[in-house]
């Protein structure tokens, strides 16, 4: 874990290489970027199916006449 003093010395360095007026601009758009990536995350877990798999995956099974498209060239070569 870093202490005050080294804490203060990276803060001091990275004023000197970005700058002190771009430092708010980069730290909004920091904090924009983790709230976005809290509300995917959140997103993503409430779409997810449980944990202690009470949900099975669901498989959708076509009879052989349901096909309703056919690839150019499927029905013979014919000549």
């Amino acid at each position: 874990m870093l202490g005050l003093s080294e804490l203060a010395l990276l803060l001091i360095v990275v004023i000197v290489l970005i700058g002190a007026k771009k430092l708010p601009d980069l730290t909004r758009s920091a904090g924009k970027a983790a709230r976005i990536f809290k509300s995917e995350a959140k997103a993503m877990k409430a779409d997810s199916p449980p944990a202690d798999g009470t949900s099975a995956p669901r498989v959708i099974k076509a009879a052989p006449g349901d096909v309703t498209h056919k690839a150019p060239g499927a029905e013979g070569n014919q000549g």
